[in-house]
């Protein structure tokens, strides 16, 4: 683990060089800590893959204090009898209307995998997803691993414009577009359910945390429509 200096306002930890299941719940915990004693002076904490980034108040406190203070407190994070970091990351389920109408590629996915469409939103929704990181989008967690069998690269061409709630399929990673916006993912279904909440009357605005869980659960139609879904004009 490496805590470094990386502009007058913003330090790096690196926990490691390679992607890594194990690192979410560490990277997760950092977080919690880092806010509960730093939050005076923390501005924001970006965690990704394999680091996190902590922004703060240099009106308050230099570099050199906070590569200090970084490094304390992720030295007393409590570890469990094998070493490891424990976390209780939340369990978050996800409604999905798996549908060639909103599932653009969910026949072409089908075919390249010789797989039914049941057989990929039975693959899709068998396996609870860790958040490994927040990006791209405000609130688009990057989630994984899928199954080996629905593993696929994004398009070449990315769409001009996805839809809100879209889910989609980018090599070995899952994930709900927050909003609408550009976007090369294989569509393969859609939620209902709100992913990002700028006016924050949720208590949070985005839905998803690094560390939290996800599991999918297919939908029908009629169930997609009463709890607020879109379908496309």
């Amino acid at each position: 683990m490496r805590v470094h200096a990386v502009s007058e306002q913003a330090v790096q930890v690196e926990f490691g060089r390679d992607i890594d299941e194990a690192l979410i719940p560490v990277i997760a915990r950092a977080v919690e800590a880092i806010r509960a004693e730093l939050g005076a002076v923390v501005i924001d904490l970006i965690p990704s893959y394999t680091t996190l980034l902590c922004f703060y108040d240099y009106n308050q406190v230099d570099s050199q204090w906070m590569v200090r203070e970084i490094a304390r407190i992720l030295s007393a994070i409590d570890t469990d009898e094998s070493g490891s970091i424990a976390i209780d990351g939340r369990l978050v389920e996800i409604p999905v209307w798996y549908d060639l109408s909103v599932g653009y590629d969910l026949d072409a996915l089908a075919q390249q995998k010789s797989l039914t469409i049941a057989e990929i939103v039975q693959l899709h929704s068998a396996r609870d997803y860790q958040v490994f990181a927040i990006g791209f989008n405000p609130g688009f967690g990057f989630l994984g691993a899928l199954d080996d069998r629905l593993v696929t690269p994004r398009h070449s061409t990315p769409r001009r414009r996805v839809p809100q709630g879209s889910v989609g399929i980018a090599d070995a990673q899952t994930a709900v577009y927050p909003m609408a916006s550009p976007g090369g993912w294989n569509i393969i279904g859609r939620t209902p359910r709100v992913m990002f909440d700028s006016s924050g009357l949720a208590g949070q605005a985005a839905l998803l945390n690094v560390g939290d869980r996800v599991r999918f659960v297919p939908i029908s139609r009629s169930e997609f429509i009463e709890r607020g879904g879109q379908l496309d004009d």
